[in-house]
């Protein structure tokens, strides 16, 4: 759910991987959860949206107060107010791709929109044309401009994240008005991409989590041109921020966490977590514990948490206690200290 201004900014993330501790015969057990005890999580990539473009610094900033967790993944997303946005700017993917080129274990994350005016208020009829026209293959020279300079760039194993968030209504790149366009205007754009020499794209389908505008089965447009099963899992009450609501009820909502992974292991992808953290329930750590311990537990590729407030626990101030247990599970030594610490 990156807004306007997230959207404006073209959020990156830093993804660091977690350090397992060692059982008393040498196997990865998991991580400290926040009680104290062992949570069996996988080596799952983690990460924070902390800025435009590539930072050393950032990078640098954060691993110190993630005590030393080496920075793995990076992750932007293309503005969406033009082409020309949506074809990569070489200055917004230039330094990613330096950065991934220096070690061979990193990825970057793009996220790319489908449709110009990409936050526009676009109506359902013009998206409904738009869907169709794209599905025609109209937009085709775009999609393979981006795939060139990516290759180019030295990156064409760039995981894309193509129009995420579509069964919502905030975005031109929507699914709603006409799913059967979108599904074939996915199916073109990849298969465009796909053409270009040298690429070993991954493509992420990346819905919300729960039923939200329209149910996100109906978007999928099939296993032959997707790679990765996303989902973007706030804390989020739909009508009453004041209401009670348990994880439990995240897992097994219509459409929600349960759903996710059963359809990624009926159609045998991996998940992922591209954006999640706090959203109008406030400094909720329990939240925070319980998410890290569901993607921990099963087969994620990655996870990032969108960290400027109200979300985040990084840069937040205003989440201390969620900020405490993200350190405490997933930093390289399960310290548990001030959020503060090292904090910009």
């Amino acid at each position: 759910m990156v807004t306007a201004l997230g959207a404006a900014l073209s959020l990156l993330a830093l993804v660091c991987t977690v350090r397992p501790l060692l059982g008393s015969g040498g196997g990865a057990v998991g991580t400290l959860g926040a009680d104290g005890t062992a949570v069996p999580l996988h080596a799952v990539p983690f990460g924070l949206f902390v800025g435009s473009t590539e930072s050393d610094s950032d990078e640098a900033r954060l691993s110190r107060w993630l005590d030393g967790a080496r920075v793995r993944v990076g992750h932007t997303y293309l503005p969406g107010n033009y082409w020309s946005d949506i074809e990569g700017s070489p200055s917004l993917l230039g330094g990613w791709a330096a950065w991934r080129d220096a070690a061979a274990d990193r990825m970057v994350v793009v996220g790319v929109p489908l449709l110009p005016d990409n936050e526009g208020g676009v109506g359902d009829d013009e998206v409904r044309r738009l869907l169709r026209q794209g599905a025609s293959g109209a937009n085709d020279a775009h999609f393979a401009t981006l795939a060139r300079r990516l290759v180019a760039l030295g990156l064409p194993d760039a995981v894309l994240t193509l129009g995420w968030e579509m069964n919502g209504t905030t975005y031109t790149s929507r699914c709603g008005p006409d799913p059967a366009a979108w599904k074939a205007y996915w199916r073109t754009v990849v298969g465009a991409m796909r053409e270009v020499p040298g690429q070993r794209f991954r493509f992420d389908f990346d819905p919300t989590r729960g039923a939200d505008a329209h149910p996100w089965t109906d978007c999928y447009p099939g296993d032959d041109v997707t790679d990765v099963i996303g989902m973007d899992s706030y804390d989020m009450a739909r009508s009453d921020p004041d209401a009670t609501a348990d994880f439990d009820s995240y897992i097994n909502e219509p459409y929600g966490l349960l759903a996710q992974v059963r359809f990624a292991a009926r159609h045998h992808k991996p998940v992922s977590y591209p954006e999640w953290g706090m959203y109008n329930r406030g400094d909720d750590p329990v939240y925070v514990r319980r998410m890290l311990e569901w993607m921990g537990t099963h087969d994620t590729l990655y996870q990032t948490v969108t960290d400027y407030c109200p979300h985040g626990v990084w840069q937040c101030p205003s989440n201390p206690r969620s900020s405490r247990v993200f350190r405490r599970m997933l930093g390289a030594t399960g310290a548990d200290r001030s959020p503060s610490a090292s904090a910009p």
